[in-house]
């Protein structure tokens, strides 16, 4: 369905739910192959993708534009580009991301030993996508689930479908091996089958409701998940802040995507000797925002996905009037335009006993609320069940780095919002209602893997001195030993030096 008129553009079948085993199994077949494949080579396919998804550069934003309704220019930036930068940075960094790390052991009774660690594929990867973000969560989270070794399957949300087989198709255009990403489509019940297929590993990103489900499917069947949920990302403004920059960069975070996006801003503290400066001018710039078709480029404010959505929006909009909260500008539908646009709002004088500071928004409305000091931004910041990502405005670097480290959240950005979550290098994931685990980053890239202890003996045929052969000396060793490497002081340790050379020199008894 087209978001700026409502209308049904295209049907695409629902993957039948019985076919999901077949589904797995083949997937199974081709990630043995592929695991087996070295590293370079599946960096050198991932180069391949990098230039087919440049190629069908346009024709891949303007799925994304028809489908979710988004500007072309943020369909370019936020799903294109990003999911280029992905794929050219696991293709030059993923041999040095995955090198073997050797573990130093600090213990001497092992300093023989030679440890390190290998990352292994966990096999096949369910991936469960959301509509806001069609290409770029759908590839970060693929993307790195190839590299490692991983086959995928990914199920797109069914309000983006196209975009799911767009994705489909470059990938075989790159020549990737068949059946290593395989695409399944429709609602709620194929995910659920897809999850009871029993893939190795669940990535979700989604609402916190759906999240839910998903984790306790995952449960039932011990499989490991990682899960994107929701946010409501906090933006604390400081007195010394540019403020011309901090407004600007308020009114696109809260707005970008029409405020559909989990890392959006949604609540904004900014010191009382500036807030009222700061809420006007957000509103100024708010009110030049055009409104209309994500089609036409000089639109920035495209139509929300669907209108319940928008019926959301409206519920906390009236909530927080009626307990007090005033709207600078916006908050109206627009029904003139299409059953899905929304006036983007500034809404001054809230508080927490509003739904509007309390629940994810997922719509254009930026809250804006005055504390009087730092410190009672970050008490309001952290007042929230939800732990994404925050912002911190400042014209003292050092200040909001001391205070981007007591919100509670997975990313926190001292003068910008957002824009960590297109570096591939930042990892993005949060906790409390926003989810556990990570994509993007190095640490996402290890959700995707087996972490494996590998432990060499350079003395194999000296005896242990824990080996079988118990008798009263070996006690008594094993208690001198014990005071020689852990009694509290120098003395008490030494004197007991004896004992591990009485322990290294142990010979074999059984």
């Amino acid at each position: 369905m087209d978001p700026a008129t409502g209308t049904v553009f295209a049907r695409v079948e629902s993957t039948p739910t019985a076919e999901l085993p077949e589904i797995l199994a083949r997937s199974r077949r081709a990630q043995t192959l592929w695991a087996a494949a070295p590293l370079a080579s599946r960096c050198s396919a991932l180069r391949r993708l990098g230039e087919v998804l440049y190629t069908r550069r346009l024709d891949l934003a303007a799925a994304v534009t028809h489908e979710t309704g988004k500007p072309h220019v943020e369909a370019l930036f936020s799903d294109v580009l990003i999911s280029l930068e992905t794929a050219k940075y696991y293709a030059r960094y993923a041999p040095k991301l995955f090198a073997e790390p050797r573990v130093a052991h600090h213990n001497l009774a092992v300093k023989a030993k030679s440890g390190r660690l290998r990352f292994e594929p966990f096999g096949v990867i369910g991936i469960i996508a959301p509509w806001n973000y069609p290409l770029a969560i759908s590839l970060s989270q693929l993307i790195s689930a190839i590299v490692a070794g991983n086959s995928v399957i990914l199920k797109p949300s069914e309000l983006t479908p196209s975009c799911g087989q767009l994705i489909a198709e470059c990938f075989a255009a790159a020549g990737f091996p068949p059946d290593l990403l395989q695409i399944v489509q429709g609602a709620g019940e194929v995910a659920s089958a897809l999850i009871d297929a029993r893939p190795d590993k669940i990535v979700f990103t989604g609402s916190v409701a759906t999240g839910r489900r998903v984790a306790e499917a995952c449960a039932r069947h011990l499989i490991p998940s990682v899960l994107e949920l929701g946010g409501k990302d906090a933006m604390i403004v400081l007195a010394d802040a540019d403020l011309e920059a901090a407004s600007s960069a308020a009114v696109w975070g809260g707005f970008t995507n029409c405020g559909q996006a989990c890392i959006s801003v949604q609540r904004v503290y900014a010191e009382r000797g500036i807030a009222e400066r700061f809420a006007q001018r957000c509103a100024e710039k708010t009110k030049l925002l055009r409104l209309g078709p994500g089609s036409d480029p000089d639109n920035e404010i495209a139509p929300m996905i669907r209108a319940d959505s928008a019926d959301h929006v409206e519920a906390q909009l009236l909530d927080a009037v009626a307990k007090g909260a005033q709207i600078l500008t916006g908050g109206r539908r627009r029904p003139d335009m299409g059953p899905n646009y929304f006036e983007p709002a500034i809404v001054f004088h809230v508080d927490h006993s509003m739904r509007l500071m309390q629940e994810e928004t997922f719509g254009p409305v930026l809250a804006i609320q005055a504390v009087k000091t730092a410190g009672e931004a970050v008490a309001l910041a952290n007042d929230s069940p939800f732990g994404l990502s925050a912002s911190v405005w400042t014209g003292d670097h050092k200040l909001g780095r001391r205070i981007a480290g007591s919100i509670r959240a997975g990313a926190v950005m001292v003068n910008d919002v957002a824009s960590y979550f297109a570096m591939p290098e930042a990892p993005h994931g949060g906790h409390g209602l926003s989810g556990w685990g990570r994509t993007h980053s190095r640490i996402g890239l290890l959700e995707m893997v087996q972490v494996k202890y590998i432990d060499v003996d350079r003395l194999p045929r000296w005896p242990k001195a824990w080996w079988f052969g118990y008798n009263s000396d070996v006690a008594e060793v094993a208690g001198q030993f014990i005071d020689f490497s852990y009694a509290p002081g120098w003395w008490r340790r030494w004197r007991n030096a004896g004992a591990l050379l009485r322990a290294l020199l142990r010979g074999h008894r059984i």
